[in-house]
């Protein structure tokens, strides 16, 4: 039944002015002209006031059974990645891999999604990376062949339970309450109910990665993987040749030979990175920002005969010599969830807070040196940093940020690690077997969690990535919406005029791929927000059931491989694996198609019609 809402609005008035709200929140989402926080926040308001919603179906995304789960989620991922309960990966990693690239590659495809089909993704890539980045530089393998498939294999694991996506809680949470107004039994999926599909698809994900997506993955070092093993001894610093400097017009090879105990790693010029060997073989020019290692005593010499200066490092509000040879250097990368999101360098006070200085900025594979006081941090920047050993422990306890490489790790509560593992493996183990509410089962996991001191209740609330939580806040009242007023069910009939409504399995595979390239630049969990009322409706138009139409959403919106946006993971990995925006899409693009194609033909087999 179409309702007119709380101003009396008509009908299709209602359907107009929700279209516009939409409209208006997809573009904000996709531009973030304001901050996710914000643009969430200013949903609700507008549902009410615009007469579409009542406020207690416009708030009901707050108390939505998905946004408490998830967070619920959040802090138990936390308290097993805080008492070292994700280490197991880890070490088997360490210990099988025997120098080989294809089997590291191969016991990622195994373990990475066992681990994320049950742990939220970005901590199980957090974990990982400094592995990784490790083991390639062991196996004088370059970071660009096996970043892009640890993000992969972790985007594919979550697709096989219930809770290893918060795309997957959130379509449940829609199907169940259509369920219940339906007078339905409203018991939603069940939790390994996704994995007989999930298994198939990361299989094939792995198999692709070891065949063409290996030879597609690019040859790209990362300045992080340039770096000597041995941090106690080497140290990095930059030199800026500045005009009249004495290396300008001479050649790489010339002032850095073979023997000699400084080497460079990197060029910038003009903000263009010049890495390893082609950075050896260019002739100097006025204005290079030159990346150099050695030990404390080599630079120190190396400065003092060249003379050299310096480059200059941002000290919050200020520019001041750079002290590397006294400091050390380290690559960090800002996470999706950090609070440092859409804040200038400058205001963050790292300095201060920290002790840390920047020295540069990389995004989409760029090197930016200039006006970095006033640059705004995006998701998947890596900041080039100066600090000592308790600065940067400093500010991994932060846990606003990545540290790839080189430091010692935060100290984890390994006394509890069997305490933290019980009490996930018991909330797991209630929501497979028993009926009881798997929000409940997650409040009450992530309370012991804080009670039996696996982690403290601050870095409890730290775990939370509140711009998701006030994602589904907003967006659930959207889908909500787009029930009462009609346009949900006006979208259906327009696209079974053009389609038919006597083919399901076509239009199951147009609802997958549409899902799949919003999602690519839209919030994977938005998307299925939104995509959710339209295919509920979309199955009682064609007759039959809703299951497979929503279990196509859930997939879809999770398999985003082609853009470094459309997942979190995507972007952690850019900056360690060195990738630009266009790698994404030459590797990922195969792979959605040949996911795109085996999840139409096989949804249907799981989840009949």
């Amino acid at each position: 039944m179409v309702a007119t809402g709380r101003g009396g609005l008509h009908p299709g008035s209602a359907m107009v002015v929700l279209s516009v709200i939409l409209l208006a929140a997809v573009l904000l989402y996709v531009t973030r002209w304001l901050s996710l926080e914000v643009t969430s926040l200013l949903i609700p308001p507008a549902l009410v006031l615009t007469g579409i919603l009542d406020v207690p179906q416009a708030l009901s995304g707050f108390a939505s059974p998905a946004t408490i789960t998830i967070g619920a989620m959040f802090i138990l991922s936390a308290g097993l990645a805080r008492t070292g309960a994700l280490e197991f990966v880890a070490d088997a990693l360490r210990k099988h891999a025997r120098e080989s690239p294809t089997r590291l590659v191969l016991l990622l495809g195994a373990t990475v999604p066992l681990a994320s089909a049950v742990v939220n993704n970005i901590p199980v890539v957090a974990v990982l990376i400094p592995i990784v980045l490790s083991l390639s530089r062991d196996m004088h393998e370059k970071p660009s062949k096996l970043m892009i498939p640890l993000s992969y294999f972790a985007i594919l694991g979550g697709t096989c339970t219930l809770i290893g996506t918060g795309t997957n809680l959130v379509v449940n949470d829609i199907y169940i309450a259509w369920q219940r107004e339906a007078g339905l039994d409203g018991s939603g999926f069940r939790l390994f109910e996704f994995a007989p599909l999930g298994l198939i698809l990361t299989a094939t994900g792995v198999v692709y990665m070891l065949t063409l997506g290996r030879r597609l993955l690019p040859d790209r070092t990362s300045l992080t993987a340039l770096v000597a093993p041995d941090r106690t001894a080497q140290f990095l610093t930059e030199i800026h040749l500045e005009e009249g400097s004495p290396l300008a017009g001479r050649e790489a090879a010339e002032v850095f030979p073979k023997d000699m105990p400084v080497r460079v790693l990197e060029v910038v010029r003009d903000e263009q990175v010049l890495l390893g060997g082609l950075a050896r073989r260019l002739t100097f020019q006025e204005g290079d920002y030159i990346i150099i290692e050695g030990t404390s005593k080599d630079i120190t010499a190396f400065l003092a005969e060249t003379r050299a200066s310096l480059a200059t490092v941002v000290a919050d509000d200020r520019r001041v010599p750079m002290r590397t040879v006294e400091l050390m250097l380290g690559e960090a990368v800002v996470l999706p969830d950090s609070p440092f999101l859409n804040r200038r360098i400058s205001d963050l006070r790292l300095n201060d807070r920290f002790g840390v200085k920047v020295l540069a900025l990389q995004r989409g594979g760029r090197h930016h040196h200039r006006n970095l006081r006033g640059a705004t941090l995006k998701p998947g920047d890596v900041l080039l940093l100066q600090a000592d050993k308790k600065g940067f422990a400093a500010l991994r306890e932060s846990e606003a940020v990545l540290l790839v490489e080189g430091l010692e790790r935060s100290i984890a509560h390994k006394r509890r690690r069997m305490l933290a593992m019980g009490i996930f493996a018991g909330v797991l183990l209630l929501g497979a077997f028993t009926h009881l509410p798997l929000v409940m089962l997650a409040v009450a996991g992530a309370a012991l969690m804080i009670a039996g001191r696996c982690l403290r209740a601050d870095e409890a609330a730290r775990s939370l990535d509140f711009g998701v939580l006030l994602l589904l806040a907003g967006t659930i009242p959207l889908g909500i919406a787009m029930q009462t007023t009609g346009l949900a069910h006006e979208i259906v009939h327009t696209v079974t005029a053009g389609v038919g409504a006597d083919r399901p399995w076509l239009m199951l595979a147009l609802v997958y791929l549409l899902t799949n390239v919003v999602t690519s630049f839209l919030s994977n969990k938005a998307t299925a927000v939104i995509m959710a009322p339209v295919a509920i409706q979309l199955a009682l138009h064609m007759h039959v059931s809703p299951a497979p139409f929503l279990m196509a959403i859930c997939f879809a919106a999770s398999a985003s491989f082609v853009t470094p946006i459309g997942y979190p993971t995507n972007l952690l990995v850019m900056g360690p694996g060195g990738y630009h925006f266009s790698d994404y899409a030459k590797i990922g693009l195969p792979l959605g198609l040949i996911v795109w194609l085996l999840a139409s033909a096989l949804i249907p087999v799981f989840w009949p019609f």
